[in-house]
């Protein structure tokens, strides 16, 4: 005689991590780089993956007055023009940029170049154009990401906010110049 709990079905194991894979921006992270309310949106930090010649992998942390993106498939980046990642790009178009939002990780492989400089910037900024190659948003359900790299401004707070003001309003030109 057997058990009426043997024949009871088994559930499959709920799968611990959500992988989501786009190609356009999500609308969470659209918004995030769109280049308004950089003060509300001061701590946040990115970290942008590049390959140096010597194949050693490199990273710069940008924030958010260093990101803008345009459209749904593209981002543009300012660094400044001796950063490795400047080099790095330059030689392979090639660079990654990983971060959290909104409870998910997130790792965008980028097809980078620079774009055409803008008549009148004197902020000795380079500006990149990186379109996405592939991107992935990771999380769990067990644990909520609550932040990535983060950081707060010191007492020169206000000037870095202005200065990031400045760099996306340029890379907001910058994109929207002819010939990009």
């Amino acid at each position: 005689m057997s058990d009426s709990s043997d024949s009871l079905p088994v559930s499959p194991p709920a799968r611990p991590l959500e992988q989501n894979v786009f190609d356009e921006w999500p609308d969470n992270v659209r918004a995030l780089f769109d280049g308004s309310s950089l003060a509300d949106k001061v701590g946040f930090t990115a970290s942008l993956l590049t390959v140096d010649t010597n194949g050693h992998v490199r990273t710069s942390l940008l924030g958010i007055g260093e990101l803008y993106a345009p459209d749904s498939r593209t981002l543009c980046i300012a660094l400044w023009p001796r950063a490795r990642a400047t080099r790095a790009i330059a030689q392979s178009g090639r660079a990654a940029l990983s971060f959290v939002c909104d409870a998910a990780f997130y790792q965008v492989q980028l097809r980078a170049a620079p774009l055409p400089p803008v008549a009148g910037d004197d902020s000795g900024l380079v500006c990149l154009i990186g379109s996405i190659d592939a991107g992935e948003a990771q999380s769990v359900r067990y644990a909520r990401l609550t932040g990535g790299i983060t950081f707060e401004l010191q007492e020169e707070g206000s000037a870095v906010l202005d200065r990031w003001e400045r760099q996306v309003e340029h890379l907001k030109r910058a994109a929207a110049a002819p010939g990009r």
